[in-house]
């Protein structure tokens, strides 16, 4: 069959939540490394790499004999959370990549194998040892699609319809340079997003109990890949740190080398008190964790539990992931390529009038499409132009590379590549996205009349 033969089925038999499809129109037949195959024999770079997951990008030597070594040994393959060797090497090398802080007096709970359950696992925990009920979150941030996790998320549409999500969640401003919502922008729009948190958190006429913990990514993926500035990540850790707060990171799509540091919470220097890792960790299986300290540990036997948290294949091909990259500097290198990205990222935005901004940490690397025919706010910053930023995409997958969106009204490109991505690829990453970019621009017609952020 081709790509049109099993899209047809796919749309007859699957749910009507599928995304993916609707804007990457292909039947995956192969994958090695950042390359696929569809259906129809044509191959494409992948930018979007599991969503991240896709560490060492597809079918790594190294995953694969992992996973052949747990199969012909014979070793069990579920175990709820009962232990097994494969789990305590596991780990070992998960704690040999933690800060020194947190490894020496650390626990792990082992989650049911999505981000989305370390989310509601973190959360429970932070509630379980304050015994507060609040929590307070960002607004753009991305944290899953359970109920909890979901009313956490910045995003309004995948809640339109749901309901009442978990009550006394207290959204905050999260520093977002180019869309500023203090309309200052820069250092400056950091600093007053900062007062703002110290003072809803003491002042007794706030009107908002204090949290039982504060989670953020600490650069915001889905949100439109939105570095958190340092200087601002250190003053949330204080705050926290002073009054007691459970500081969150979510790890799921930044831990692991992505950002250019094995955790994004590192480029600040900070440790926060829980951190939530999936993704990359199973070595592209199911896998999610949460690690944070000890004196956490206020749970009852079974406060958090779930069948396929014992999911021995990931924990070998995880393993085998993290002592890859830690051996191969990947993620430095990770922080290279990501670099010599956003370099040919700002030479099309410099010849073109699409690309507000462009922005990132290491592989982790977002252009924002905008609306140059309309004027920009008192920032210089347009409105967002999401009709284009679909065509950019759609012209990138006519040319082989597998890009996503995110972002405000789903505008910002996003690239995701694996952290073993060489220089020549990067370069065709970039070479690909500048024809795409003119491309889009052309086919979209004059930018004039087109409709912002739809």
């Amino acid at each position: 069959m081709g790509n049109a033969a099993y899209l047809e089925s796919q749309r007859m038999r699957e749910s009507n939540a599928r995304s993916y499809p609707r804007k990457l129109p292909l039947a995956l037949v192969e994958a090695k490394g950042l390359q696929v195959k569809d259906a129809d024999g044509k191959v494409y770079i992948d930018c979007l790499a599991g969503a991240g997951t896709l560490a060492l990008g597809h079918n790594h030597p190294v995953v694969i004999e992992a996973i052949e070594q747990t199969l012909r040994a014979e070793l069990p393959l579920h175990t709820l959370d009962l232990t097994t060797p494969v789990k305590e090497r596991f780990v070992d090398e998960l704690f040999s990549h933690l800060p020194e802080e947190l490894a020496r007096k650390g626990r792990i709970q082992f989650c049911g194998p999505t981000g989305a359950d370390g989310v509601e696992a973190a959360m429970k925990l932070a509630k379980t040892a304050t015994g507060r009920s609040g929590m307070f979150s960002f607004q753009g941030g991305y944290h899953g699609m359970t109920a909890g996790a979901l009313s956490l998320m910045g995003n309004l549409q995948p809640k339109r319809h749901v309901g009442t999500l978990v009550p006394n969640v207290q959204f905050l401003p999260y520093p977002y340079s180019y869309r500023c919502p203090f309309g200052l922008g820069g250092s400056m729009g950091a600093e007053v997003g900062t007062r703002y948190i110290h003072n809803l958190l003491d002042d007794p006429e706030s009107g908002v109990l204090p949290p039982a913990g504060v989670i953020l990514e600490l650069v915001q993926g889905e949100g439109g890949v939105i570095p958190a500035p340092d200087e601002w990540t250190r003053a949330l850790r204080q705050m926290t740190s002073e009054r007691g707060i459970p500081l969150i990171a979510d790890e799921v799509q930044t831990g692991l080398g992505r950002t250019g540091r094995m955790f994004a919470f590192e480029h600040a220097g900070i440790v926060p008190d829980i951190v939530v890792i999936s993704k990359a960790v199973g070595g592209s299986l199911p896998l999610s964790v949460v690690v944070y300290r000890e004196e956490l540990d206020q749970w009852e036997p079974g406060a958090h539990a779930g069948t396929f948290r014992g999911n021995q294949l990931a924990m070998a091909a995880g393993t085998a992931t993290m002592r890859f990259i830690r051996e191969q500097g990947l993620a430095q290198h990770a922080e290279r390529m990501g670099l010599r990205l956003m370099r040919h990222l700002e030479q099309t935005r410099t010849s073109c009038r699409s690309i507000g901004e462009v922005r990132g940490r290491g592989l982790m690397v977002g252009a924002e499409i905008v609306n140059a025919a309309y004027a920009p706010d008192p920032l210089g910053s347009f409105p967002a132009h999401a009709q284009l930023a679909r065509e950019v995409q759609k012209q990138c997958f006519d040319r082989g590379l597998i890009l996503e969106l995110g972002g405000r009204h789903g505008s910002v490109v996003r690239f995701l590549p694996p952290l073993i991505v060489e220089e020549a690829q990067i370069d065709r990453i970039g070479e690909l996205f500048h024809e795409a970019v003119l491309a889009a621009e052309q086919a979209c017609g004059s930018v004039e009349g087109a409709v912002s952020g739809v």
